[in-house]
């Protein structure tokens, strides 16, 4: 079949793919940027996210700006290859990501309108401590910190499902397990990180328990540079396992706030692929805010 000239094509979309909460290629969690210069029809976005066939796609479209405000504003959408969900924070680090480095704002703060309301995205720099222990700021090294909801859990009858989540879970010893209420997930704690990063799951037994997704979670060794470990399961949205789920740790953090007793936390995702997040976690508004690197690595037009 012959091709199609550009020039009768549709107007491109311009796409990029990037590797989010990480700071170098093919680690981290890979999203599709889509940058749509109008809306487009649900059918289309989600085909579209089909296609790409990773855990999200993003698509941004422009809002117009209000007088009152100089701060960039984009609609922005998010779809796994079977649905749209509510909230996704490495798609939206993608996102962020992209509009800085690409020079389509100028500005080191965007607003995302979003079906979890306003999620708002900053150009941070690092901060290191010197050896005089005095806290420096890096204005090279740059992170790009999310501003997000938190993701109250609620109480969850695990008796009644006792053998289910346990099966999910290869047997692991299970201490607590709580239900999300935005991400409509199970959180279950294990019996320690080292637990969760060589847990076994059964992607079957995982489909069949009541809720949308499974979030797995222990303390870290006291050994490592890190607070928790996690690892998030999503068999029913088409993804198996997500590689670093930044949604799930708005429920993650103020759960672990509250065993810890503190609000700032290094975690990790133990995901084949791995990443890190940076994070705070705000009591008072709960705010969660999550700092994280990305890396374009690769671009190109969508012509259909």
């Amino acid at each position: 079949m012959a091709s199609v000239p550009l020039s009768n094509a549709k107007k491109p979309v311009k796409y990029f793919v990037v590797d989010a909460f990480s700071e170098s290629a093919f680690k981290g969690n890979p999203a599709a940027v889509c940058l749509l210069e109008e809306e487009k029809e649900e059918k289309w976005l989600q085909a579209l996210a089909a296609e790409f066939n990773i855990s999200e796609t993003s698509f941004v479209t422009p809002i117009t700006p209000k007088s009152d405000s100089s701060i960039p504003s984009f609609r922005l959408r998010w779809f796994t290859p079977v649905a749209e969900v509510k909230l996704c924070g490495h798609a939206t680090l993608a996102t962020a990501h992209v509009l800085f480095s690409s020079g389509s704002v100028d500005s080191d703060v965007i607003e995302f309108q979003t079906l979890s309301g306003v999620l708002v995205a900053k150009r941070i720099p690092a901060i290191h401590t010197s050896s005089a222990s005095n806290l420096q700021k890096d204005l090279t090294d740059l992170y790009i910190e999310l501003d997000f909801p938190a993701d109250p859990v609620t109480e969850f009858n695990f008796d009644e499902n006792a053998s289910l989540i346990s099966e999910a879970l290869g047997g692991a010893s299970i201490i607590d397990v709580k239900r999300t209420t935005i991400g409509d997930s199970l959180l279950v704690i294990i019996s320690s990180g080292k637990a969760v990063s060589e847990l076994q799951p059964q992607l079957d037994a995982i489909v069949k328990c009541p809720a949308i997704g499974v979030i797995v979670s222990g303390v870290a060794p006291s050994d490592s540079e890190f607070d928790f470990i996690s690892r998030f399961f999503c068999p029913k949205l088409g993804v198996s396992e997500d590689p670093v789920c930044g949604s799930a740790h708005c429920a993650l953090t103020p759960y672990w706030s509250k065993k810890l007793g503190k609000y700032d936390f290094k975690a990790y995702q133990a995901s084949p692929r791995g990443g890190v997040l940076n994070i705070h976690f705000d009591e008072t508004t709960q705010r969660v805010f999550l700092r994280g690197k990305a890396v374009t690595v690769m671009e190109g037009h969508v012509v259909v």
